[in-house]
């Protein structure tokens, strides 16, 4: 169990560059994370090889500061031999903690170099306590939460969870909860989960830009974020300047040290360094609206930051660790035995769209949690909210206990923080998509959690071959691509192409969709060349014809014309 203290908490900044790293060092941070030459989440950032990684250690332990890297990016197969002895490296080279979010990954580096400090990457999407229950039983003492939670959330994580709480009080803002955004990839190939985001979320929508938030700064609640509890305080901009970095950081080292919020004079300062259109502190307050939105203009200049502070604030330490000692041969993550589970299942997110063909093709179909009913015999599942706060669990378990009296038996669970809530309840739980389950040992870290898994939508049909286990795949639908804290306002919004992009509701946020499905009844061999025999179907703005016609397609395995997306 964590102490619970109302010390000052740890000032975290980032370092996308060995001038940036100096730069956060100079503005005072305690602690600084950034990216080597692996698996972190900001591969557009010059980041650290190997010999600048070590450098960087000796830098920040010279004058007292922590470092931290980020291995954040989810894993595929082939990759866990080189991502375990980089993370040796790592641990040999001094650093001080991994960031991570792929839970084979953790779950590798556990067992090979136990005694490395891991944190939950908020691309793991931890947003309720409950996470951090689940994720000190796999090894990690931090979680770097939700940008979305409000004051009251964050207390209430940081009150009841095991682990040290991290929060982001400074930055940029994804529209979508980190580690739900499948945009990047889906539009163009460049998958955000993987640290190649394209940011599709700042182009222009329908005539404006919908998706695009201001910057984050919590300056002026510093006071309050301090008597939380929380343990580390964020700053996002491992792809900003070295003024930024300087700016920003030295600024809330000044306000942390005099234990006070920001003025507006100051928070003015740090918007002319970098802003969109200002800042917003809408999710910290509760205050979801339209007033969040803004875009950089081109007219807006960096003002440059020449004041430097001592270095010599911190302790000087060094950290001597024992060579880890690897096995000679190639490390491949932990499996399960393979599982023929041959089934069709279903999610339909309008009760009235299910056709009368469903019960005989699927062998069980979900439905949001918020509106379940017993439709017909084969509706026995439930999806559970893709977001669930600590302020919303207690309305979660009424509806888990509702739906269970009606029929429900099995919950799709997408988020570690929500096993537990299922499982008090009575349901089976099957993992979702969300889980991003992209290698073997993601599975067999969570086998015993779940009857089977959906594995994450970006593999290819040769890296789903590779995995082992109870696993199932999407074969159709609109894939949900965004989870969104903040409306949209419409029920769909199109780019400057014209390609439209619905909008729906799911577990009161709004959901974006992809424009075309997901189709793959003309192509059984592939599916079977690659052991999907659990098949996911989602079912989204269609009615109840156009799901039949989606039946008979697969069920006849028919070509599908017009516009549509391969599993590849």
């Amino acid at each position: 169990m964590k102490e619970k203290t109302k010390n000052l908490p740890e000032l975290l900044a980032p370092a996308g560059t060995p001038e940036a790293l100096n730069a956060a060092l100079r503005g005072g941070a305690d602690a600084v994370y950034l990216g080597g030459r692996l698996l972190n989440a900001r591969m557009r950032a010059k980041n650290f090889d190997d010999n600048a990684l070590r450098d960087a250690v000796l830098r920040c332990h010279d004058v007292g500061s922590r470092i931290y890297v980020t291995m954040n990016t989810i894993v595929f197969d082939r990759e866990c031999d080189e991502a375990i002895r980089y993370a040796a490296f790592l641990y040999e080279s001094g650093v001080d903690a991994l960031i991570v979010s792929d839970l084979g990954l953790s779950s590798a580096i556990k067992k090979y170099i136990p005694d490395f400090e891991l944190h939950a990457s908020t691309q793991l999407s931890s947003h309720n306590h409950l996470a951090g229950i689940e994720l000190e039983k796999r090894g990690f003492s931090r979680m770097v939460v939700a940008r979305e939670l409000s004051r009251e959330n964050i207390r209430s994580t940081v009150e009841k969870s095991p682990i040290e709480i991290e929060m982001f009080v400074h930055g940029a803002l994804c529209v979508s909860h980190s580690g739900q955004c499948l945009c990047s990839w889906a539009m163009g190939g460049r998958s955000g989960n993987r640290g190649e985001c394209a940011q599709p979320c700042r182009m222009k929508y329908s005539g404006g830009y919908p998706l695009s938030l201001r910057d984050n700064c919590l300056a002026s609640h510093l006071r309050d974020i301090i008597d939380s509890g929380v343990a580390s305080l964020k700053i996002e901009g491992r792809l900003k300047s070295p003024d930024y970095v300087y700016s920003v950081t030295s600024t809330y080292r000044r306000l942390l040290d005099e234990g006070r919020d920001a003025t507006k004079s100051e928070i003015d300062k740090m918007a002319r360094v970098f802003s969109r259109d200002g800042f917003t502190d809408g999710y910290f307050e509760g205050q979801i609206d339209q007033k969040m939105l803004g875009m950089r203009a081109e007219n807006q200049k960096s003002e440059r930051s020449e004041k430097q502070i001592d270095l010599s604030r911190g302790k000087r330490y060094e950290i001597k660790r024992e060579d880890i000692v690897l096995p000679e041969g190639k490390i491949e993550f932990d499996s399960v035995a393979p599982q023929k589970v041959k089934q069709n299942t279903a999610r339909f997110y309008n009760v009235r769209s299910i056709p009368k063909s469903a019960e005989s093709f699927f062998s069980r179909i979900y439905l949001p949690l918020e509106r379940y009913e017993k439709a017909n015999s084969v509706c026995d599942g439930v999806l559970m909210p893709p977001v669930i706060p600590d302020s919303e669990i207690e309305k979660v378990e009424i509806q888990l206990k509702a739906a269970f009296d009606k029929g429900a038996r099995h919950a799709m669970v997408g988020n570690i923080g929500h096993i537990a809530l299922a499982k008090k309840h009575g349901y089976v739980c099957h993992g979702d998509y969300r889980f991003n389950a992209a290698n073997r040992g993601t599975l067999a870290a969570i086998s015993d959690e779940f009857e089977d898994i959906i594995l994450s939508p970006e593999l290819t049909l040769p890296r789903l071959r590779d995995i082992t286990g109870a696993k199932a795949a999407i074969v159709y639908g609109h894939l949900p691509l965004m989870t969104l804290e903040k409306p949209v306002m419409r029920g769909e919004i199109r780019d400057e192409k014209g390609v439209v992009f619905r909008i729906i509701g799911e577990g009161g946020r709004d959901i974006l969709l992809n424009s075309a499905p997901i189709w793959m009844a003309d192509r059984e061999k592939e599916l079977r060349d690659a052991f999907i025999f659990n098949r996911h179907f989602i079912f989204t703005t269609e009615n109840a014809s156009e799901c039949e016609r989606v039946i008979v397609g697969y069920t006849e395995k028919r070509e599908m014309k017009g516009n549509f997306k391969r599993i590849k």
